[in-house]
């Protein structure tokens, strides 16, 4: 079976190809993202494999289906990139990786948090120039604190754990609560409630139509001033405009971003020899208390490996019409 990746990078690569040796299937590498210009790479595989700024609108999925394709591998847990309709009637089915490492993401969260707080970015860059001064880079005591996590799935849990084993009080909000993490002594509540009350807010839900832009001007006036806002889920649940009209207010008092709405133009590529034309994430640079990293939240290596060992074990499912215990199906 012939399989093609698209915004494949080395390290796709490696781990692709050393999880393959298990089942020695024939993969072709792209390291162009997925659309309606590049579907035509796909021609001659059953399988095509894509990340998060692949898109497969009803466009994209019905050149796949002309030229065959049967199974959209995703190799990610986020499918809002998908045309989940189109797919299905196009027959071509749709899985994914629901958990390849929450602690990753749970883990890379809290490192936004401790270094936006303790400012050692901004410390690193002064020591590095002969600057020894401690002058504006006070923090505070995340023990005793207020974490408001939005979403409880697998990544908001562990989450939650780690910022209860730092001593910070932990209230959520989800639509379906978590009775084994209210047993450890989250306390679930309103999302307006959440908003007021909370010192440190982190999300951690899928981007859906409900989702989208709930961190919004509205939202935002109703946080304590000075809040920390994370973000390590999907870009399109803020609306970025609205963070720097926070941000020049002072209301957002940190800001830690691993996602952006706009990133497919901009993430997991080397700009620096360029001029950046997105007016938005430019001007969120600017700020001293703004911390950006490009989707890097879920690369550990252990993450990559159940990446990689969940895709091609979700495409021999398929090949072999066993149960897809990862299919996305609307």
């Amino acid at each position: 079976m012939k399989i093609s990746f698209f915004s494949a990078k080395s390290y796709d690569k490696e781990f692709m190809i050393k999880a393959n040796a298990a089942y020695q299937y024939e993969l072709s590498f792209f390291e162009t993202t997925l659309n309606e210009n590049t579907a035509l790479l796909a021609d001659g595989s059953e399988v095509v494999c894509v990340f998060v700024n692949d898109q497969l609108n009803a466009a994209v999925i019905q050149k796949l289906a002309d030229l065959q394709v049967k199974l959209i591998a995703l190799r990610c847990a986020g499918f809002n990139n998908v045309d989940l309709e189109a797919a299905r009637q196009a027959q071509i089915r749709v899985v994914r990786v629901p958990a390849y490492s929450p602690y990753a993401v749970a883990e890379h969260a809290l490192a936004m948090i401790l270094t936006l707080n303790r400012k050692t970015h901004l410390a690193y860059d002064r020591v590095r120039t002969g600057n020894f001064s401690l002058e504006r880079l006070m923090g505070f005591d995340l023990h005793g604190t207020t974490v408001g996590v939005i979403g409880t799935g697998k990544i908001g849990s562990i989450f939650a754990g780690i910022m209860q084993g730092l001593g910070c009080q932990v209230i959520a909000f989800d639509k379906f609560p978590n009775d084994e993490l209210a047993n450890k002594g989250v306390t679930y509540v309103a999302l307006t409630a959440l908003l007021e009350q909370a010192d440190i807010i982190s999300l951690q839900c899928p981007l859906t139509q409900e989702s989208y832009h709930m961190i919004n001007k509205k939202t935002i006036a109703q946080m304590k001033d000075g809040v920390m806002l994370i973000n390590t889920s999907r870009g399109g649940l803020m609306d970025a405009k609205a963070l720097i009209k926070g941000l020049k207010s002072r209301k957002i008092g940190y800001l830690g971003l691993d996602v952006y709405e706009q990133e497919e133009n901009l993430f997991f590529e080397d700009w620096s020899g360029a001029i950046i034309e997105d007016d938005v994430i430019t001007r969120l640079i600017t700020f001293p208390n703004v911390l950006i990293t490009s989707h890097q939240a879920f690369f550990t290596s252990n993450a990559m490996l159940n990446i990689a060992d969940t895709t091609l074990q979700n495409i021999y499912d398929f090949e072999h019409g066993t149960a897809l215990k990862n299919e996305v199906i609307i």
